[in-house]
């Protein structure tokens, strides 16, 4: 079809292939052809030509002036109006349902609170070259066993170049690695599997001091000018450097004379770790630098170490006597004073917020968030301790270290756990989350100290408590001390004081049957300290094979622990301690399942009644009990029988929350509820 427009009137030209064109009047004879060369020569108003259109039907290429006046008819002008505002509002509705779920979501948990933190001991762990010592092409060989375990963040004790009086924390070169460690490219090679494993590597961070061999130390001490200060000094006698009474934390004077410099330096720990001065800003600088260098490398996160040490009060005044008889020649260990100038200093929080800025610098990659940790031994001061997380308005670190639970040897009963446990969840601030330690490289395994009986119930504890557990290497398979002798004692601090060794909880780790417990290729027994006895029995692979075991237990409760929101962030309620047994429950508003832990920590079997909590039904079944002949379970809640040392993971439906009528007994660090329909958390 072709057509001509002349100024008032439209001719429509031959070759119209459409019938309803044709066929205007429904007679289909040609007439409309017909009328058209008719009257060819005559004009016809416009109106008359719309008139024609009406009775057009679509048909394929018609010509926009045809499809216009098609279109702007009212019975496809309104549908398609309709449609129109139909998309807006839909596309409103879920721009504004989108913002909903936002606001009213809670924060996702970030990857440190997701998993535990696994403490990796690097000289002991596994060693690949034969030299009897671990290193980090060892931890890459094992990053499996992390995989396995489900756990996503591992801590690695120090490996920067050292003289090793202190096995690491006596840094020589922040930015390089000890050899006998590896190198630098062992590193690199190690992040960058770990990080393709989907595991974060938090690394340790030695603010307080260095190693008396490291460059700074050496030019401080021949005076020059722009290190000068970068150490605190002070002047002394040669014959009695005492400056005052201030105590090592290894024991006797923390000051020693330097005959270069003519002056004592002080030194919180050992004499060949001076402590830096952080009052001078270039000392500030350069830690920030380190900070930065390592951050670039792309680590995940820092243990800031030993903290609450950093600063030092300027005027070096005696610190006060616990015991004011005592003659002050007699002043030799740490316990003997009131540290009221050399911890804790003015200032202190300010330089951490600092370094926590700058961390937050490199966090604003998706996934990539920079974890900070604070280590500091506060004791009965637990109020210190909770400073370092920050202030509502200023962060600090993600948690400081919770040892609290190191103390557990001291009273094994239910009434003590809680009294742990409320020590720190009582003085936590709001909305801050928790962490959990029961062994580390500085304090006797936890197997040993509280009895292998108790391992499980302690790593069920451990990973049904509300925050982050941190395990020990070995831990998870109930590794113990071993007993070493004089002369096979390596820590510093044992050579001082034999009883105070840290050598028994740093054995190598105990992967297999084979020689050396598998932990190194060395064909004699060669390791930097003696295997425990009991690794042919005690090892991940006779326990992977036990479905029983301590290794399956820990696997089971992690991997419950992160599949279960309620143990994820849910409600922590207590429900009852006593002698023996200490019980609480997890529960999420809005999720139809609960659980209840009942922990027998006692030296007996113990029957808990809990028939006076009408928010418990009255049958439980056993999900999973530390002495495998309980699992599955069905039992009576005014009678639920425990030996000593077990623990049971009880799952039951809930119809009645517990929280809303206990809240004094409950705790949440940030509060949400679930909506089954559509499976998503909103604050509530």
């Amino acid at each position: 079809m072709s057509f001509k427009k002349h100024e008032a009137h439209i001719e429509l030209v031959t070759c119209i292939d459409n019938p309803a064109f044709n066929d205007v009047d429904g007679e289909g004879d040609g007439s409309a052809a017909k009328t058209s060369d008719d009257h060819a020569g005559e004009e016809k108003p416009q109106s008359a030509a719309a008139e024609d259109y009406t009775q057009i039907k679509p048909y394929a290429g018609m010509p926009k002036e045809v499809l216009l006046l098609y279109s702007s008819q009212a019975r496809y002008r309104v549908p398609r109006e309709i449609l129109f505002w139909l998309i807006v509002a839909c596309t409103l509705a879920i721009v504004a349902l989108t913002i909903t779920v936002i606001a009213v979501s809670p924060r996702c948990l970030s990857w440190w609170q997701l998993s535990p933190v696994y403490q990796v001991y690097p000289r002991s762990f596994k060693d690949s070259d034969g030299d009897g010592v671990g290193d980090l092409k060892g931890i890459q060989e094992q990053l499996a066993h992390f995989e396995f375990l489900n756990i996503k963040s591992v801590w690695i004790s120090p490996f920067y170049r050292s003289p090793m009086r202190d096995f690491g924390y006596d840094v020589e070169d922040f930015r390089a690695i000890d050899p006998l460690f590896g190198t630098m490219q062992d590193f690199e090679e190690l992040l960058a599997e770990m990080h393709n494993k989907g595991l974060k590597l938090i690394m340790d961070f030695i603010p307080n001091h260095t190693s008396d061999r490291h460059r700074w130390f050496n030019m401080s001490r021949m005076r020059d000018p722009h290190y000068e200060d970068y150490y605190v000094w002070t002047d002394c006698n040669a014959t009695a450097p005492r400056p005052n009474n201030w105590v090592s934390v290894f024991g006797n004077s923390s000051w020693t004379f330097d005959e270069v410099r003519g002056q004592c330096y002080l030194h919180q720990f050992l004499k060949e770790q001076p402590d830096l001065n952080f009052r001078n800003p270039h000392v500030r600088q350069e830690m920030t630098d380190i900070i930065h260098f390592w951050l670039d490398k792309g680590v995940d996160g820092f243990r800031m170490d030993a903290v609450k040490h950093i600063l030092e009060a300027a005027h070096l005044r005696d610190e006060p006597q616990v015991d004011l008889n005592k003659p002050p020649e007699m002043i030799t260990s740490e316990w003997d004073l009131h540290h009221d100038y050399t911890t804790s200093q003015l200032g202190l929080h300010d330089l951490l917020r600092d370094w926590r800025a700058e961390m937050d610098g490199y966090s604003r990659e998706p996934g990539r968030y920079r974890f900070m940790v604070t280590e500091s031994y506060d004791y009965h001061e637990v109020e210190k301790t909770m400073m370092y997380y920050g202030t509502p308005l200023v962060k600090e670190s993600d948690f400081p270290f919770n040892f609290y639970l190191l103390d557990l040897p001291q009273n094994t009963s239910g009434l003590w756990v809680q009294h742990l446990v409320q020590l720190w969840m009582a003085n936590m601030p709001k909305g801050r989350w928790p962490n959990w330690v029961v062994g580390n490289h500085d304090r006797p395994r936890i197997a040993s100290s509280v009895g292998q009986a108790y391992i499980r119930v302690l790593n069920m504890l451990l990973l049904t408590l509300p925050g982050t557990p941190t395990t020990y290497y070995g831990e998870e398979i109930g590794m113990e001390n071993i007993n070493i002798t004089d002369s096979q004692i390596q820590d510093p601090a044992g050579k001082h004081n034999a009883s105070a060794s840290r050598d028994p909880q740093r054995s190598p780790m105990q992967w297999s049957g084979d020689m050396n417990a598998g932990f190194s290729s060395n064909n004699t027994n060669s390791t930097w300290l003696p295997v425990h006895p009991d690794y042919r029995r005690v090892n991940v692979e006779v326990q992977k094979k036990d479905e029983d075991s301590v290794l399956s237990q820990y696997r089971f409760l992690n991997t419950l622990r992160q599949s279960e929101l309620a143990l994820q962030r849910g409600w922590f309620c207590y429900v009852r301690a006593d002698a023996s047994v200490f019980s609480f429950l997890r529960e999420l508003d809005g999720l139809d399942r609960a659980f209840l832990m009942v922990l027998n920590f006692g030296k007996e079997a113990a029957v808990t009644d809990l028939s006076s909590i009408p928010e418990l039904p009255d049958q439980l079944t056993v999900l999973m009990s530390t002495n495998h002949v309980s699992d599955g379970k069905v039992l009576q809640k005014s009678h639920i029988p425990t030996e000593a040392g077990e623990g049971l993971v009880i799952q039951y439906s809930i119809s009645t929350r517990f929280n809303p009528t206990h809240s004094e007994q409950c705790y949440v660090s940030e509060k949400a509820c679930y909506i089954r329909v559509v499976d998503i958390l909103y604050k509530c």
